[in-house]
């Protein structure tokens, strides 16, 4: 299900960051930590297989993919931007609610709000009409700051993030630069659902890409639907 370590069909990306003269231990124990992309991840499932909302169990899934490929989970962290109540209460509620059961998980969550700007959308019949658009800001830095905080600080041996955006190969560099500075050992990786229609195969720059099934996607689901029901 997922590409085993050492694939010939693995692209020949560089994803451990070795010092150039000395080569440091592999750890036996591969300490890994777990950064989810909430909405990457969202239209990644939903591109590669259809689903129409967030229905992945974050943990779930970061357990299945560091167990699969050997390594050693420590800690899972959640990031995503959530409508207002005012705009969207629909979204407010899922994301709340989730979240909320996310923390009782061990999950550790950071949300921002969503920030809204008028588009304006030209219609079939040639009229232009403005439509309030929310727009996620701030999260793929702080995911960003994260991955650099906690390498830096020793908490990793590899860094697992769950998503394809390539603002985010960045901070992979400054990941790379800490491996040299530190003379230690550290792997980058990007988790991301693949379908057989799924036309962006490519994980973040510079680390090493781990596709998903659906297989070991749907082995990961979450067992509530936290959309609101109807009165």
């Amino acid at each position: 299900h997922l590409l085993p370590v050492g694939s010939a069909a693995r692209p020949p990306t560089g994803y451990c960051f070795l010092w150039p003269f000395a080569m440091p231990l592999e750890p036996g124990v591969k300490r890994t930590v777990a950064f989810v992309d909430g909405q990457n991840l969202f239209y990644a499932a939903k591109d590669a297989f259809g689903y129409e909302y967030p229905n992945f169990d974050p943990a779930k899934l970061a357990e299945r993919v560091t167990s699969d490929l050997g390594w050693t989970l420590t800690e899972t962290r959640f990031y995503t931007g959530v409508p207002s109540v005012e705009n969207n209460p629909f979204w407010n509620q899922f994301w709340m609610a989730k979240l909320a059961v996310m923390g009782t998980r061990g999950v550790r969550t950071f949300s921002r709000p969503l920030r809204y700007r008028s588009r304006a959308i030209a219609l079939p019949d040639g009229t232009v009409n403005s439509l309030l658009v929310g727009e996620e800001k701030g999260i793929d830095v702080r995911i960003a700051l994260d991955v650099v905080r906690l390498t830096r600080e020793d908490h990793l041996d590899v860094a697992l993030i769950f998503s394809q955006d390539q603002d985010l190969s960045e901070a992979v560099d400054e990941v790379r630069a800490i491996s040299i500075q530190q003379n230690r050992w550290i792997k980058a990786a990007s988790a991301f659902p693949v379908g057989l229609t799924y036309p962006n195969r490519r994980g973040i720059n510079g680390t090493e890409w781990v596709r998903i099934d659906r297989a070991v996607y749907d082995s990961c689901l979450d067992a509530f639907d936290y959309r609101p029901k109807p009165h």
